[in-house]
């Protein structure tokens, strides 16, 4: 999957342009095993960081039938997980977000970040997320230090949170 970023936020607009857009699936995924969603097909989407913010960016992705949503991220502030949640519930999909874990040992020695050069500094304190289509916290957030989140998903509540809210329509 080819995914240009829509709109550069911050210091990323002094390289970049801006996306056409055309670059904004949602792919099919179709699942394995056994069970009542067996050999069901649900879309899997992706925004980068602060596309998350965008509503019309939002509104596209629903349109495609989002139910899983990726959103990678260097946003470890709080805010982000309220946004995670928020979207979870406005789209009534699942939410993943991975936000990255970094110390100052992780940089090179001629970088010299502003919350300091003590080894062991936390710079990015990582907040990856999974939550569910009524926005309730299903695993995470994973927070100070590295490591993976795991969760079972029940593909089943996609249709019972749209039974009361479908951004989209029906």
């Amino acid at each position: 999957m080819i995914h240009r970023k829509l709109m550069p936020t911050a210091a990323e607009r002094v390289i970049w342009g801006t996306g056409d857009g055309s670059t904004m699936p949602v792919l099919p995924l179709r699942t394995t095993g056994s069970g009542s969603t067996a050999g069901d097909v649900y879309g899997v989407g992706s925004a980068i960081c602060w596309e998350n913010y965008m509503p019309l960016f939002r509104a596209a992705m629903y349109a495609k039938g989002v139910d899983i949503w990726c959103a990678p991220t260097v946003d470890d502030r709080d805010s982000w997980l309220a946004t995670m949640r928020h979207i979870a519930l406005e789209g009534r999909c699942f939410m993943l977000s991975a936000c990255q874990y970094l110390e100052r040992d992780g940089l090179p020695p001629d970088v010299h970040p502003i919350q300091g050069d003590a080894p062991g500094t936390v710079l990015i304190s990582g907040g990856s997320v999974i939550v569910s289509p009524l926005g309730e916290v299903i695993a995470g957030p994973l927070r100070e230090g590295e490591g993976m989140l795991t969760a079972r998903l029940d593909l089943r509540e996609l249709a019972q949170a749209r039974m009361d809210l479908d951004v989209m329509g029906h």
